[in-house]
C-alpha cells in the first residue's frame, strides 16, 4: 500500500465496537451482570479488540467473565449507538447465547475484577436495572430471537 493510501486509511473515522450475549433461563428470563466498574448491570459481553471479529469478541467476553465456553448462536441485534454514555458512536452486536441449563449456570465462574454479581431477570428487572438505550437494546434481542429475525436498532430503537 502506498503511503497516500495509508495515510487516507488512517485518516477514516473508528468506531467503537461491542459485542455480547443474550442467555435465557427455563423461563425466559434474561441474564444480565453487573459490572464493577460501572453504576448499571448489561448482557455479558464487552469490547471488541482491534483485529478481533465482534464474534469472537462476543465468545471471549463471556469465557472470560463468566468462565463458560459456549458456542453461541446467530447474530439478534445490531445497535449503532450515538455519544452519550461514552464519547463518540459506536456499533453493538448481540448474539443468541440460548437457554443455559442448570449445568452451565452451576458452573458460572465470575471474573471478580470485572463482575460483582449476575441474576435473571424478568422485563421489569430489566427495565430497572439497564439504562434505557440496553434496555430497548434487550427487548428488540428477545423479540429477535423468539421471532427468528435480526433486528438492525439506532441507539435502541427500530429502524425499517
Amino acid at each position: 500500500m502506498d503511503s497516500e493510501t495509508a495515510e487516507h486509511i488512517a485518516s477514516l473515522p473508528r468506531k467503537r465496537m461491542g459485542a455480547g450475549a443474550l442467555f435465557v433461563d427455563e423461563v425466559d428470563r434474561v441474564m444480565l451482570v453487573e459490572p464493577t466498574y460501572k453504576d448499571y448491570w448489561e448482557l455479558p459481553g464487552g469490547v471488541v479488540e482491534a483485529d478481533e471479529s465482534p464474534y469472537a469478541a462476543a465468545v471471549r467476553e463471556v469465557g472470560e467473565e463468566l468462565g463458560l465456553t459456549v458456542a453461541l448462536g446467530r447474530l439478534l441485534v445490531v445497535d449503532w449507538v450515538p455519544s452519550g454514555l461514552y464519547p463518540g458512536d459506536g456499533v453493538m452486536f448481540v448474539y443468541d447465547g440460548g437457554a443455559l441449563s442448570a449445568e452451565h449456570t452451576a458452573a458460572i465462574n465470575l471474573q471478580a475484577e470485572e463482575l460483582r454479581s449476575w441474576a435473571w431477570c424478568d422485563d421489569a428487572e430489566v427495565a430497572k436495572r439497564l439504562p434505557d438505550v440496553l434496555a430497548r437494546r434487550t427487548v428488540a434481542a428477545r423479540r429477535a430471537r423468539s421471532e427468528g429475525v435480526m433486528a438492525y436498532l439506532e441507539d435502541g430503537f427500530a429502524v425499517r
